[in-house]
């Protein structure tokens, strides 16, 4: 059976900007070659579903050797961009700003290839939240075609170091 989106994005205008590049940068510590997250176009009123973009450059950093010829964003790419993502989302929902680690990827599936010039659009969706540790479900859609699914986790952990946020 094929797998279908998340959440209905029918009614979203996937141009708008919800979330800046710049108030990304303020809620997830990544940045230079690590961003993987542009923007976000969309979130639900209760923070439980959000849909962001990763416009895939022919200039990042893994195009030359991934793979010489036919490059193709790594998968692991793929998820950490949605980590961010549902970092994004997780850090509206609560407010926090301890340093957030990822825990586990499970029931990952890559169903397309993802290549400079792709609009990747990711999608996130709270399976399950508790103040310290969330679970959420997540995809990328690249013409409307589901290229990767995957269930991400991720905990507040007591930073003694000041590092700030992470997906």
């Amino acid at each position: 059976m094929p797998a279908q989106p998340l959440f209905d994005m029918s009614g979203i205008d996937l141009n708008q900007v919800a979330v800046t590049p710049e108030e990304i940068g303020r809620l997830n510590p990544q940045c230079g070659h690590m961003r993987h997250l542009d923007h976000v176009i969309w979130h639900s009123p209760d923070y439980t579903r959000i849909l962001g973009v990763k416009n895939v450059r022919p200039d990042e950093f893994w195009v030359p050797g991934h793979i010489p010829g036919r490059p193709l964003l790594p998968g692991v790419l793929m998820i950490e961009a949605a980590a961010q993502l549902a970092s994004v989302l997780y850090r509206y929902r609560t407010r926090e700003s301890r340093f957030l680690a990822f825990t586990r990827v499970d029931d990952t599936s890559f169903r397309a290839q993802v290549v400079p010039g792709d609009r990747l659009l990711l999608l996130a969706k709270e399976e399950k939240f508790q103040p310290r540790r969330f679970v959420s479900r997540v995809q990328g859609i690249v013409d409307d075609q589901i290229a990767f699914e995957a269930t991400i986790t991720g905990m507040v952990v007591n930073d003694q170091q000041g590092r700030g946020a992470v997906a």
